[in-house]
């Protein structure tokens, strides 16, 4: 688990941050939540480890064919 918040500024186009914004709400979540999945998901189909992952529910490896 995180224990320190680090700040990542994205510049996205006002129509689809609004459309995000909603979809987060309909869903019950932030869009913050939603970014640190995208993150954790994308860094998990690049193969890259960090410091802070848990292995509490992780999902097992796909491997390649």
């Amino acid at each position: 688990m995180e224990t320190k918040s680090a700040r990542l500024t994205v510049l996205i186009d006002p129509v689809k941050k609004e459309a995000f914004e909603k979809l987060c709400a309909a869903q019950d979540l932030t869009p913050s939540q939603v970014v640190r999945q995208l993150i954790r998901d994308y860094l998990e189909q690049h193969g890259v480890t960090y410091r802070t992952r848990s292995t509490l529910g992780a999902r097992p490896r796909r491997k390649s064919a």
